[in-house]
């Protein structure tokens, strides 16, 4: 029992000093500068959770769009441990405890999925953060798994991809436990409290995260369905699901 609170509290004192990080010194750093500091406490909150990374593939550069399939709210941070990237996220992550500050303060875009006029919004500020060369990342479910399973695409959110021709980089991410088996504790779905989910995660021994840089998809005209289903179907054999033919008209 030692153990798992002794990793809550290391993880609260890392979540204060990156409010604060968030508050007072990002407003004053450049680009370059909040990365690195967004990288270096990603990297401190992997070692706190004794998460180990295994990485396949290359990460895009500037310019592109990353989509992943979701499983927990460390997704977020694991990607964060490797390169600066910007994530488009649901609105409700606004409202998470400290968390939410940071998802901010990296420079996270938040989007309100069912209002229509906020989509659009997010589109065009994407458009915009692509023409600027930035590095733009979102989970197309929409929402979390339990990492057994994927819920099917939206396609929405690959319009900005699809109208800059820029490359979408499809990315598979996998939590292991000591056993290299499935790790069904890491999962933050349903109704489970952020809390709980700390929790959870502070109880396990070790945790090993694979993440899976999978080749560039073509990028040439497609609708953003059909760019979607790609993106899917091409996580869905890396993480050895079957494919379900039932891709949203969104």
């Amino acid at each position: 029992m030692i153990r798992p609170v002794f990793k809550m509290l290391r993880l609260g004192s890392l979540i204060l000093t990156g409010l604060v990080l968030a508050l007072i010194v990002y407003p004053n750093l450049d680009r370059a500068g909040r990365d690195r500091r967004l990288l270096a406490w990603a990297g401190a909150l992997m070692r706190i959770l004794n998460i180990e990374l295994r990485l396949r593939g290359n990460p895009p550069v500037g310019g592109a769009v990353l989509v992943a399939n979701h499983v927990s709210w460390l997704d977020i941070h694991v990607l964060h441990s490797i390169f600066p990237v910007r994530f488009i996220s649901k609105a409700e992550v606004q409202d998470w405890p400290l968390l939410g500050r940071l998802a901010k303060a990296s420079g996270t875009l938040f989007i309100t999925r069912e209002k229509k006029s906020d989509a659009i919004r997010v589109n065009q500020e994407m458009a915009a953060e692509l023409r600027a060369g930035e590095c733009l990342a979102f989970f197309p479910e929409g929402t979390t798994s339990d990492g057994q399973d994927m819920q099917t695409f939206f396609p929405s959110l690959f319009q900005p991809a699809v109208e800059a021709g820029c490359p979408v980089i499809p990315a598979s991410i996998r939590y292991l436990n000591p056993q290299g088996e499935p790790c069904l504790e890491a999962a933050y779905h349903g109704e489970m409290t952020l809390i709980e989910s700390f929790w959870r995660i502070a109880k396990l021994r070790g945790l090993t995260v694979e993440v899976a840089f999978l080749p560039a998809l073509k990028n040439d005209g497609q609708h953003r369905r059909e760019l979607a289903k790609q993106a899917e179907a091409a996580i869905r054999s890396a993480l050895g699901f079957a494919f379900k033919e039932n891709a949203s008209a969104a």
